[in-house]
């Protein structure tokens, strides 16, 4: 009898926790896992208005064969974007029509973007390849993570903004 009781309770338990999470999910609130941007719980605010440099962004990456080796790589998360990743929490650095450069450090329109130093290989010492860089295209985002390590346009490119969920807005960070 006692067994039964706390298998229902466990149940019960299961069932709460399951509908808080998707309810949770629902409201555009999602976990960010990644050193990109600060730990914790991050909430997705419709945009109400054009994209803007220096937004902090969720946007579902392109399911394209760079995604994917970034995946087997493990520099991006199982999620519920197409392609089965999770969303990405970046920055819109430049928008459509802005000229980028990529040489050992960012430039958009001849201005360096802070903290954007290219890596030549991953923490694994695997090579990164950097984009080439040129005009964001039309419907376009290039995208930056002041994060040393970030995965970002340097490496891939700039993106649809097909993709663009909202605005990236914290609940409940930290620092590691």
């Amino acid at each position: 009898m006692r067994r039964r009781r706390v298998l229902l309770f466990l149940a019960g338990r299961a069932v709460i926790t399951s509908a808080l999470a998707a309810t949770a999910f629902s409201g555009g609130y999602r976990l960010n896992l990644t050193p990109s941007e600060p730990l914790g719980l991050w909430r997705i605010e419709e945009l109400q208005r054009p994209v803007a440099i220096g937004d902090l962004v969720f946007l579902c990456p392109p399911t394209t064969a760079v995604f994917a080796e970034a995946w087997r790589r493990g520099y991006l998360r199982r999620g519920l974007c197409a392609g089965g990743f999770a969303p990405l929490i970046k920055t819109v650095a430049a928008l459509a029509g802005q000229r980028v450069e990529i040489t050992d450090h960012v430039l958009i329109d001849g201005r360096p973007v802070p903290a954007s130093s290219v890596l030549g290989r991953d923490g694994e010492g695997r090579v990164l390849v950097p984009d080439p860089g040129g005009v964001v295209p039309p419907h376009h985002l290039f995208l930056h993570s002041s994060f040393a390590s970030s995965y970002d346009s340097r490496y891939f490119g700039s993106v649809p903004d097909s993709g663009l969920l909202g605005l990236a807005r914290p609940v409940f960070t930290f620092e590691p």
